[in-house]
């Protein structure tokens, strides 16, 4: 099954660079481009795509708070924060704005792929200068993919597995190595201690 990918940048070489790239892979289809944070979001009415690139400078809005607002509209599409930029705050601000991941704009047709494919698992994507630039600057405070931001909020919440299953329209083992996998990224043995760092991060 095909990989529905968009684009919203307001510099035509990038769209045409990375459309290149992409179109003409067997695994994805791709369904156009935006200049601006309004016609994506038109654009989004009509249809959604998979995977969304997102530039973080658009001329009617912030990448990060389009970011924010297509998240909350439509939470089946996967955004990569698409950026020259590399530096820590940039980054962190869009992935805690619900992006699944973080590309630069030099990225080669294996990056892309990668990160699509990664994040269509679930889980996030940073490229190595992306990745190089939290770590240099991070706190203690472990990257977790958007899926996991939600089933940690619903075990805040006091959910049990089953009930947060029922909710995001998951199975039950899939929350259970999603429980696992936050346990182990916040360096945790329990519940307790997991929801006693995720307040402490304002992740609740």
């Amino acid at each position: 099954m095909k990989t529905s990918v968009f684009i919203v940048d307001d510099h035509y070489m990038v769209i045409e660079g990375i459309r290149s790239l992409l179109q003409n892979e067997k695994g994805v289809d791709w369904m156009g481009h935006a200049t601006n944070a309004s016609s994506c979001l038109s654009f989004l009415k009509q249809q959604q795509p998979d995977v969304l690139f997102m530039d973080v400078n658009l001329p009617d809005m912030s990448g990060i708070d389009l970011c924010k607002q297509v998240v909350a509209l439509y939470s089946g599409v996967h955004i990569l924060g698409l950026s020259t930029f590399n530096q820590q705050p940039i980054i962190r601000n869009m992935m805690d704005n619900g992006a699944s991941g973080y590309v630069l704009k030099n990225a080669t047709r294996e990056e892309l792929l990668e990160a699509i494919t990664e994040v269509m698992k679930g889980k996030t994507y940073l490229s190595m200068e992306a990745a190089l630039a939290l770590r240099e600057t991070q706190t203690a405070m472990p990257l977790i993919s958007r899926r996991e931001r939600e089933v940690l909020t619903l075990i805040a919440d006091g959910f049990t597995n089953a009930e947060i299953a029922e909710k995001l329209f998951i199975s039950v083992p899939t929350v259970n190595t999603h429980r696992k996998s936050l346990l182990a990224k916040f360096n945790v043995g329990n519940t307790a201690g997991l929801i006693k760092l995720a307040v402490k991060y304002n992740l609740v």
